[in-house]
C-alpha cells in the first residue's frame, strides 16, 4: 500500500490507518480473540499505522494491539508506526482530562507496557486539559521525548489557538480532529492552520459514529449512556432527515459502483490538508470496503455534488470525556 508523509514528523504512514478504539469496551463486551484478528487482518492488507489510546479500555485496547502485532514489535520495529494518546484518567465513573507532566509521564509508561514495546512513535494529548497550562504539557512531552520514550508529539481535538501556545514549547506534528460529512467545523480554521504550519493530520470519525456505515434505519435506538441517544442527528426527525441524505450519498456512490462508508473515507482524504483517515473495523469486510477509498479520486464537481446533498443534513457533534462513562 502506498504511504504519505505524516506533517513535520516525517514518518512514513499509510493514508488508512486501523483505529482501535472498539476495542476498548465502551460499546459493550469484547471477543478478544476476535480482535487480534481483526488488528492482524488490518496488518495484512498492507497498513502500517496503528492508532490507539489508554483511555479505549485503559490498556485493553493498547494490549490487544501490542498482542495482535508482537512479532512485528519485537523483530521489525520499523515496520509498523503506533500512535497513542493519553491525558485522560478515571475518577470514580467520570472521564476527567488531565494533561499533568505526573500523570503524562504515568501514562506513557503504561502504554509501552500494555502494548509491548519500548518506544511509541507517536503520543498526542488525547484532549485539552483546562486545569493544566498547555506549556506544561509540552514540556513534561519534550522530556518524554528527550529520553527516547516517545519519537513525535501531536495532539488530539485542540484548537488553533492552543496548538500556538503547545508550539512556543515545543512543535506540534501531528493533530488529530473530528472530520466528516456530517461535521465539517474543521474546515474553517484547524485544517488551514495545519496546513499553513505542516501539521499532520489524522482524521478520526470519517463514518460519522456509524451514519455512513449503512446500517442504520429510522428505527435504530442507542441504549442508555450511548450519547448518541441524547443528540439530534441520531434520534427523531433529525436521524430521519440525515438517513435521506445517506440514502442521497448510496446514490451519489452506486454511479461510481462504490459504497457509501468508500465515499465518506474519500472524500475525507480529498482534502488537501488532510493525509491520514482513522478507520475502525471489526470484520475484515468492513476493513477492505473502507479501502476501496483509496482507489475512489473524487473531482471538483464530484466534491460540489456531495457539498449540494449535504446541504440537508443535521450537522453531528460529537462526544467529550465529560460525556462518556
Amino acid at each position: 500500500m502506498q504511504t504519505v508523509t505524516l506533517g513535520a514528523s516525517g514518518l512514513a504512514v499509510t493514508p488508512v490507518a486501523y483505529g482501535t478504539w472498539q476495542f476498548g469496551g465502551e460499546w459493550g463486551p469484547v471477543d478478544e480473540r476476535a480482535a487480534i484478528e481483526a488488528i492482524a487482518n488490518a496488518r495484512s492488507t498492507g497498513i502500517n499505522f496503528f492508532d490507539t489510546a489508554q483511555a479505549y479500555g485503559f490498556g485493553r485496547a493498547e494490549r490487544l494491539l501490542g498482542a495482535a502485532l508482537a512479532d512485528e514489535l519485537r523483530s521489525a520495529r520499523q515496520s509498523v508506526v503506533i500512535a497513542t494518546k493519553g491525558g485522560l484518567r478515571r475518577d470514580g465513573d467520570r472521564l476527567v482530562r488531565d494533561a499533568s507532566p505526573a500523570w503524562l509521564r504515568k501514562g506513557v509508561e503504561a502504554s509501552l507496557d500494555a502494548l509491548g514495546t519500548d518506544h511509541i512513535d507517536l503520543y498526542q494529548v488525547h484532549w485539552p486539559d483546562p486545569r493544566t497550562p498547555v506549556p506544561d504539557t509540552a514540556a513534561a512531552l519534550a522530556e518524554l521525548m528527550a529520553q527516547g520514550l516517545i519519537h513525535h508529539v501531536g495532539v488530539s481535538n485542540y484548537t488553533p489557538a492552543q496548538m500556538a501556545e503547545f508550539a512556543t514549547v515545543l512543535p506540534v506534528e501531528t493533530v488529530q480532529p473530528p472530520y466528516h460529512l456530517f461535521r465539517r467545523d474543521a474546515e474553517t480554521d484547524l485544517l488551514p492552520y495545519a496546513a499553513e504550519h505542516h501539521i499532520g493530520v489524522l482524521a478520526y470519525g470519517p463514518l460519522a459514529h456509524g451514519l455512513l456505515g449503512g446500517t442504520f434505519t429510522p428505527e435504530t435506538t442507542f441504549p442508555p449512556g450511548d450519547w448518541r441517544a441524547g443528540s439530534p442527528a441520531f434520534t427523531g426527525p433529525g436521524l430521519a432527515r440525515n438517513l435521506d441524505v445517506v440514502s442521497a450519498l448510496r446514490a451519489f456512490a452506486a454511479k461510481h459502483a462504490a459504497s457509501v462508508a468508500e465515499v465518506a473515507v474519500a472524500w475525507v482524504l480529498a482534502h488537501p490538508a488532510v493525509q491520514v483517515a482513522i478507520v475502525g473495523a471489526r470484520t475484515p469486510g468492513h476493513l477492505i470496503e473502507s479501502l476501496g477509498a483509496l482507489q475512489l479520486a473524487l473531482s471538483r464537481t464530484e466534491l460540489a455534488e456531495i457539498d449540494h446533498i449535504m446541504s440537508a443534513a443535521v450537522a453531528v457533534g460529537g462526544p467529550t470525556p465529560e460525556g462518556m462513562s
